[in-house]
């Protein structure tokens, strides 16, 4: 799927000798990095772990994070969402996020980053209809340019029911992903996720995906293909097939992504 904060910097002064003139002068402050960062994309639209969000339409998103230099981080983050309507469930038009957790060192090149990650959909919904709020736990690890992460619902997974009516609850998401830096603000990047849904293999999944980004001075441009083997048939009644408003869609198929993303 899944990706954010102002504070007044302390100033840091010093002093250098003058071999000439025998005698210190006060450098210019120097402010620190704030903890507080934002971001903000517009893409041709919302895909999350390869699944269509926007049934192929566009998508604005942002959100601000702080991050303490002892490595605790909070953040949120939202983006405009049609897949419930689209799934004929309710009119809720909104995703909002909601995170924290911790990030650490183990040597140089490894780190590590374990949190808790909450997905909110405001909204009103039928009675009876499963709410689509999520929460889930994860831990990462990443070497040099390689990350691995898993993510482990420990609530409903955004809704979905097994096939006799259970809950979801303990479905898990594996994501390895590769992001090499070419120079001259060229990225390349390669991902392979999997998506386990408890006690529902008919909607479990495999998703990859490609990418290149560009930093082009006013933000990032970025182009990616990706594809999953999420069950999309709606003659046959497939979970990835979104019916309403009208005719069918696979919200899994493969396509291409476009965006331009700035950070702040």
């Amino acid at each position: 799927m899944i990706m954010r904060k102002t504070l007044i910097a302390s100033l840091v002064t010093g002093a250098f000798l003058l071999p000439a003139a025998g005698h210190a002068e006060t450098a210019a402050p120097v402010a620190a990095p704030s903890p507080f960062t934002g971001n903000f994309t517009m893409a041709s639209e919302y895909l999350y772990r390869g699944i269509a969000q926007t049934r192929g339409k566009p998508a604005v998103q942002g959100g601000f994070d702080y991050a303490h230099p002892s490595g605790f981080y909070v953040g949120t983050w939202g983006s405009n969402i049609s897949w419930l309507t689209d799934a004929g469930a309710s009119g809720a038009s909104l995703e909002l996020d909601l995170y924290g957790g911790y990030k650490g060192a183990i040597s140089e090149d490894l780190g590590y980053d374990v949190g808790v990650l909450t997905y909110n959909y405001p909204g009103t919904y039928p009675k009876g209809f499963t709410k689509p709020d999520t929460t889930e736990v994860y831990g990462a690890l990443s070497w040099k340019w390689l990350s691995a992460k898993y993510s482990y619902t420990t609530t409903n997974l955004f809704g979905a029911l097994t096939p006799t009516g259970s809950k979801t609850t303990g479905s898990g998401y594996l994501d390895l992903t590769g992001t090499f830096d070419m120079g001259g603000g060229l990225g390349i990047s390669a991902h392979v996720g999997h998506q386990s849904v408890k006690g529902f293999s008919g909607a479990s999944y495999t998703d990859w995906k490609l990418g290149v980004t560009k930093d082009v001075g006013i933000g990032t441009v970025g182009l990616a293909l990706l594809d999953t083997d999420a069950k999309g048939s709606c003659a046959k009644g497939e979970f990835y097939c979104f019916a309403s408003p009208a005719g069918g869609y696979s919200a899994g198929k493969s396509r291409a992504l476009l965006t331009f993303g700035k950070t702040f």
